[in-house]
């Protein structure tokens, strides 16, 4: 199913110039999104609080794997991004190949760059980019406990007996 939220990175780049000409705070974030928890949902929430409009660049499959390792993601990239776009939180979502998200920042260039707290704001890729544009970098605290791989952990502890 193709949804109307999810555009390729040209779309992005056009949609973004002309929010920002209408003075719109475009947000961005990114990340793998794999199994979504709560931990998610809260971010995402938070990170379009701080704004007009969120982008969500999510990681494609094969960037997941270099990520995280051969048996990621659970969930395929197509099902992920149709998770994602049918929240009503996230306003639009670009998905991408390479394991970090420099490019995809330095198209979009955002007035606000999220990420989750666990990230040292030195760290943060494109953050540099979006500050030196007049933009700032924020970092979003962490729900304790919730994560894709503490889900598989319980899955597996429940259904394996480990």
């Amino acid at each position: 199913m193709k949804h109307k939220k999810i555009k390729n990175i040209k779309a992005i780049k056009s949609i973004v110039a002309r929010l920002k000409k209408q003075r719109k705070r475009v947000v961005f974030t990114n990340g793998c999104f794999d199994i979504l928890h709560v931990g998610h949902i809260r971010y995402l929430r938070k990170a379009k609080s701080l704004g007009d409009i969120l982008v969500v660049g999510l990681n494609t499959d094969r960037s997941v794997k270099q990520i995280k390792g051969e048996k990621r993601p659970i969930v395929p990239q197509k099902e992920r991004a149709e998770v994602l776009a049918s929240l009503e939180c996230v306003d639009y979502l670009v998905l991408f190949d390479e394991p970090d998200p420099f490019s995809l920042v330095e198209k979009v260039k955002p007035t606000i760059l999220v990420k989750g707290a666990d990230w040292p704001k030195d760290k943060i890729i494109g953050g540099d980019v979006v500050e030196k544009a007049g933009g700032r970098v924020v970092r979003i605290p962490l729900v304790v406990g919730a994560s894709s791989t503490g889900v598989i952990e319980r899955i597996i502890r429940a259904y394996c007996g480990k």
